[in-house]
């Protein structure tokens, strides 16, 4: 599972022409620097393939909370989220984007997770969390998932965001862009491991990957769990890294056919190399633990490749 995501912002879109026009796929993903991006490229490709008269198309988002809300005003067919996201979109918590219950969205399957990754220029001296007050941070759009990790993380570890120095709301590459810069010290970002915008930045820049202790990941509890960087997933960090990692959902709404979320379900999982091969994320995906501590039901397209694939007695 996971917590909280973000909101829309359209940004650039992959068109993949119909047999027919019957059938529109909007894959709803997140920023282009991060992971949701490409693997929602990779996903609309396959789908523009393998379902006949399909017209499918990728839209940038904020990700998780706008995402869910897109979702459920039928403004997309499938979307990547936080599972703590998908789980306070269903209950209907306002603090976290959503002012009411979402009772339209439905499961297609739990896939990799996310990491919070806490990154700081290495000439900030950011270390540890404790050399985070009186710097300066970024911390995702407001209210987005990634922005509400930060909050559970830092609450768990005696912090809060009066301490920095300075607050900034930013996703992915405009953090990198300011790290450049030298006007952002760090960025707390969840996202897969081996995201562009961390790579992109060690390419010109020493920097730190913050260790988030396993006790204080306890201390938050479910859906957060201990979890690891591994050592050498980016240039210059020699050794592994404790970190928080929470599961992301594939989530689609009851308004889509059945035949089409078993499609989608179906074609995702027959094709995990070209996902893979998009993104090495994907390389966590397996149909053994799709149904794993969803907190949503299930779309009944899901469930029937489930059941064919014995995945559900």
């Amino acid at each position: 599972m996971t917590r909280f995501g973000a909101t829309a912002l359209l940004c650039s879109a992959l068109v993949i022409p119909a047999a027919h026009g019957q059938e529109f796929i909007n894959v709803l993903t997140g920023g282009t620097s991060g992971v949701y991006y490409p693997l929602g490229v990779a996903l609309s490709e396959i789908y523009g393939d393998g379902i006949e008269g399909s017209r499918t198309q990728v839209q940038a988002t904020k990700a998780s909370v706008e995402n869910l809300n897109l979702l459920a005003q039928g403004r997309g067919e499938i979307a990547f989220a936080l599972g703590d996201s998908v789980a306070l979109a269903w209950e209907g918590n306002e603090e976290a984007g959503f002012p009411r219950p979402l009772e339209s969205l439905r499961a297609i399957a739990a896939i990799y997770p996310n990491y919070v990754q806490i990154v700081a220029d290495a000439q900030s001296g950011i270390a540890t969390l404790e050399d985070l007050p009186g710097r300066s941070m970024s911390v995702g759009a407001p209210a987005s998932g990634t922005e509400l990790n930060a909050r559970a993380i830092f609450e768990a570890a005696g912090l809060s965001y009066e301490d920095l120095g300075r607050l900034e709301y930013l996703p992915y590459a405009e953090s990198a862009e300011l790290i450049k810069n030298r006007q952002l010290d760090s960025t707390l970002q969840s996202a897969g491991l081996g995201v562009a915008f961390i790579q992109d930045l060690t390419a010109t820049h020493s920097i730190n990957i913050v260790a988030i202790p396993a006790e204080i990941v306890e201390a938050i509890g479910a859906p957060y769990v201990p979890a690891t960087i591994p050592a050498g997933t980016y240039r210059g960090q020699d050794a592994d890294v404790p970190t928080a990692a929470i599961g992301n959902i594939l989530v689609s709404h009851e308004g889509v056919s059945e035949e089409t979320a078993y499609q989608m379900t179906k074609l995702m999982f027959e094709n995990l190399e070209r996902m893979q091969a998009a993104h090495s994320a994907a390389a966590s995906i397996d149909i053994n633990r799709a149904i794993e501590g969803l907190p949503i039901p299930l779309h009944a397209g899901a469930e029937r490749y489930y059941r064919e694939q014995g995945i559900i007695q």
